[in-house]
Formats: structure tokens, sequence, C-alpha cells
């Protein structure tokens, strides 16, 4: 399990010479809407354009010597699989990136841009894990899960350490969730430094099954459909060690349909100049939906990522 919030710092000591410090833009527009202050995370502009670099540099940076001759492994369909690609040019660790067949091919030309090998193997994210954690198994190569493992959770963690250190009032701060891990780093970490923050977590109607898993009480395995924001959607690993700090530490939890994300994207490209996913434009309609109970606070918004195809982009600007 992870330990707040020695691990968090722990990672950011091994990885800030690597990932890329985020500014914290004050946000006039969205300010006025809650009469209070609000304050954009850009990790949009993070290296390979999503928060993925920081865990996946985290669990990089923690393998001794042995384990980074092993090689590494792992499954993506998009963010994370580019951010284990640059991880190991950089590092100069060998390895590979197992896609699902019907991968996007603009996905697996970034992946393959950034360094990475790219193996296909079945018709879904799940089945493209199963194959990599066959893998790490077989061959000795390490794993590097997308959200469970604690290491990983303490590297998207090293987000909350840059946002002690620029603002130290913050009263709320929203982020999108999946699988979990962003959330549970971010907010695990702020939770001992600035222990009156909420935690607001946001994901969309059309896939929500940590929400929905909070709901139950347990991890559920659920469908789900299309939506803007593809960088949450799908399901949570069983026995995934989010669950229990997701339960822990999140306040609030706002749900989106498909045109409240629309117009978070375009918030962000029109207001604030920022080319924004999915996962991002949920977390500016989330504020957008909560402005009355958010009124009069310093409400800090995680852009998350900024990776969105330019056929999505001109759907949502359509």
């Amino acid at each position: 399990m992870i330990s707040f919030p020695d691990d968090v710092k722990a990672a950011y000591s091994r990885s800030k010479n690597i990932i890329r410090k985020t500014p914290l833009d004050h946000s006039p527009a969205l300010s006025n809407i809650i009469d209070g202050d609000v304050y954009l995370k850009l990790d949009n502009i993070q290296k390979t354009g999503s928060f993925k670099f920081r865990g996946a540099i985290s669990k990089m940076t923690s393998l001794n010597e042995k384990q980074r001759k092993s090689g590494v492994v792992t499954a993506s369909t998009g963010n994370h699989g580019a951010a284990v690609s640059l991880g190991m040019k950089i590092l100069g660790i060998n390895g590979s990136i197992i896609v699902p067949e019907n991968i996007a091919p603009n996905k697996v030309e970034n992946i393959k841009n950034l360094g990475g090998t790219v193996e296909y193997y079945g018709n879904d994210c799940l089945e493209a894990e199963q194959r990599a954690q066959e893998i790490s198994v077989t061959t000795g190569a390490i794993y590097i899960s997308p959200y469970n493992d604690p290491v990983i959770v303490a590297g998207q963690g090293t987000m909350g350490v840059e946002l002690d250190k620029d603002l130290s009032n913050i009263d709320t701060v929203i982020v999108a969730v999946g699988g979990g891990g962003l959330i549970s780093g971010i907010g695990g970490y702020l939770k001992t430094v600035q222990p009156k923050v909420k935690i607001v977590g946001c994901s969309p109607k059309n896939s929500c099954v940590m929400y929905e898993s909070l709901k139950a009480g347990t991890i559920l395995d659920l469908p789900s459909k299309p939506t803007l924001s593809d960088g949450t959607a799908g399901g949570v690993e069983e026995n995934s060690i989010t669950f229990e700090i997701c339960k822990r530490i999140i306040s609030d939890f706002v749900l989106l349909t498909e045109d409240e994300i629309a117009a978070g994207i375009r918030n962000g490209l029109e207001d604030h100049h920022q080319l924004i996913e999915g996962s991002a434009g949920a977390a500016i309609a989330a504020l957008m939906k909560r402005k009355t109970e958010l009124n009069g606070k310093t409400v800090v918004i995680v852009i998350c990522g900024g990776n969105i195809s330019s056929n999505t982009l001109r759907e949502v600007l359509a």
C-alpha cells in the first residue's frame, strides 16, 4: 500500500529532473462564474501531453539495475503507452507496448515516434493487459500498470506536490476519474499537507465505473458506452488499490453528459487557448455544474491531458 506523503515525496525526488513542472494558471473567466478563484493545472503540456508520464517515470526510476536490464512491458490504447515509451527512451530501458488490434492508427504512430516497440494483441485493452502480464511472467520483464500500483499512484501524486508549492489555500480540487490513479495520488498527498481541501471526482455518465463502484461499496464490472472522455473510459481492475483510496478521499462526485464535456473542451480552447482532451473537458464541466456549491471558493481544475484527435475536435467545435 502507498504511504502518504512520504512515497509521493520520494517519487518527486526521483523524477523531478525528468518530468515537466507544469503551470498553475489563474482563470478570470471561470473565477467570475463562481465569484472566487479558479486555477487550471496544465498537465496537458506535460511531456507526452498527459499526466500519465508522471506515473510511468515514477515506476521506471524506482527499478534497480537488474530490473531495468530485464526490460518493461505494458498495455495501452493511448496516453499510458506513450508515457512508458518515452520513459524507456530517456532511461535506456528496453520493452514493449501491447496494444489491441482496433487501436487508432495515430495513437500507434505516437507510441512508435516516441521510441516504443508495439505488439498487437486482442480486441480490447483488457485482452492486451492480460497479454502484457503473461509476457511479464514468462520473460521477467517488469509489468507497468496504468494505475494499480502504489509507485504509479505516487508518481501521479507529484502533481499534488507542485500544487501545494504553488497554492497554499486550496478549497477544492476537481479531477477526472477513470481507474483512479490520478485522483488517488493528488488527493492522498494534498489531504496530508492541506487537510481541509475537498477532492471532487468527475466522470462521463457513459462510463462511470468508479462512481458506481464507490456507491455500491465494491468494485463492479460494468459496460461502458463511447465517450469524449476516452482517457477515463473503461473498468476498474479487480482489487485495485485505488478503490480504497478513492473511498477515503473523494468528497463529491460529478457525472457529466457528452454535451457538457464538449462544452468543457470548447471552454478550454476558446477561453483559455488550451488544447485539451475529453477528460480535462469533463473537469471544467464539473465546475460549471457545481458552480453554486463552489461560490467564493479557491478551486483547482486538473487539466490532465491534451491528446485529442483532429476528428474529435472537429465534432466538438461543430
